[in-house]
């Protein structure tokens, strides 16, 4: 697989005066409509968790938590990791909107992949331990895919975000491991969470390798209408 590079990025930052721009009539109507639009939707996340519950408030103010019952491991097995992670976003939508057919339905996987394996949730401690050796001063990728499903709608897309560790030892692992944060996280690593100083550099998409790329579904939304 040819991997793209990343340049040298300049993230200081620039100052900038701000001068607000007065809105027409049509365009007061406009958002009004859209306000009144996003305040009649009932949004579900179909995921419980926290991180993507903390991201998605990001994008909309309010909507509700209601975990998918899909089932992960019935994803087929030769899916490439982009079909992988589309396909099991879209399932665990479709089970939600089942059950609320008058909801919109947001939905997401995430999976790690690095020498062509996909590293899911670990299953305990020692499996945790052996993924963070297969990542330890490597690069691998980081795939979210992302549906959106309301009545027969459906849209979905899929990010995909390169994360280089830097050399771990045994004894960073070990205590990393002890920590318990790698448990419930793919890869068995939370880059918003204590792994943050073990990772050197991440080329893409920071919310993706969190779990939600907040991009990619701001543009899914704004086909919904919110």
């Amino acid at each position: 697989m040819t991997r793209r590079r990343c340049g040298s990025a300049d993230y200081s930052y620039q100052a900038f005066s701000y001068q607000p721009i007065a809105c027409s009539t049509s365009q007061k109507h406009r958002l009004t409509a859209q306000k009144e639009v996003l305040l009649s939707v009932d949004i579900i996340l179909a995921s419980a968790s926290p991180r993507r519950q903390e991201l998605l408030s990001l994008v909309v103010r309010t909507f509700r938590v209601v975990p998918s019952g899909f089932d992960e491991s019935l994803v087929p097995v030769d899916l490439a990791p982009a079909q992988h992670v589309l396909y099991s976003a879209c399932m665990k939508a479709r089970d939600v909107a089942a059950r609320f057919p008058d909801a919109l339905v947001i939905s997401a996987d995430t999976i790690v992949v690095v020498d062509e394996a996909i590293l899911g949730k670990p299953a305990d401690a020692a499996e945790a331990a052996r993924m963070l050796r297969m990542l330890s001063g490597r690069t691998h990728e980081v795939y979210t895919g992302v549906a959106v499903v309301r009545a027969e709608v459906e849209r979905a897309d899929v990010e995909r975000t390169e994360v280089t560790f830097g050399p771990l030892s045994d004894e960073i692992i070990a205590r990393y491991v002890a920590s318990g944060e790698p448990m419930d996280k793919a890869g068995a690593y939370a880059i918003q969470g204590r792994a943050v100083v073990l990772i050197k550099s991440v080329c893409g998409c920071y919310p993706n390798v969190v779990g939600l790329p907040l991009h990619k579904l701001s543009c899914i939304l704004s086909e919904f209408g919110i």
